[in-house]
């Protein structure tokens, strides 16, 4: 493991930081805006015409998440990285993926179970980045947390458009649900890893 300044993992940051200065509503922040605009869009979609597979559900979703690439991409080739983003995007993201997975749950497309403990994960880290964030204290995404994004675009892409088709066989997962398995895996791993990092740093006497 790589440590960081007063020996500190390069994962956490002070939000002080120069490199995650600044607050500007800049191209990228303004991308990440766009994506959390488009959640209701996507809800509306799905619930109120539940096709299988529903094509315009997933184009908005689609959409949504090639935001998110183009932000991060935008954000570090152009040296547009702001504390603003690094907060807004996670919470973003987690409506993104929040919002789509009810929405199948309501479609009868995902156990509800599993989006329980997936949504109920985002949430405890949302906490968790708040009280890290009011400690000027960022803490970073880990590898586990974008495989994790990258199986949730995944399922819940699979889910929407229902593909492959399992022909009637009930026995058979559909392949959505076996990467929203893998969703809910890395999510628990992610959010363990998370909550290390956070105790390690966080001043609970603050």
């Amino acid at each position: 493991m790589q440590l960081g300044r007063h020996g500190r993992d390069k994962s956490v940051q002070e939000a002080g930081d120069p490199k995650g200065s600044g607050t500007s509503l800049n191209l990228p922040n303004k991308l990440t805006l766009v994506r959390i605009f488009l959640v209701p869009f996507i809800i509306v979609f799905l619930i109120a015409g539940e096709k299988v597979p529903n094509y315009t559900a997933a184009a908005i979703f689609f959409a949504a998440v090639l935001t998110d690439w183009l932000d991060g991409k935008i954000a570090r080739s152009t040296q547009q990285v702001t504390t603003l983003g690094k907060l807004l995007d996670p919470i973003a993201d987690k409506l993104l993926i929040s919002t789509a997975l009810i929405s199948l749950v309501q479609v009868g497309r995902a156990p509800a179970w599993m989006v329980v403990l997936i949504v109920g994960r985002e949430i405890a880290i949302t906490g968790l980045r708040t009280i890290a964030a009011s400690q000027s204290i960022i803490i970073h995404a880990s590898d586990f947390g974008k495989y994790k994004m990258l199986a949730e675009v995944a399922a819940v892409t699979l889910l929407i458009l229902d593909w492959p088709p399992r022909w009637g066989i009930v026995a058979i997962p559909s392949l959505g649900l076996l990467c929203l398995w893998g969703a809910m895996l890395l999510s628990i791993i992610s959010g363990i890893d998370y909550f290390l990092k956070f105790w390690k740093v966080i001043d609970l006497n603050r």
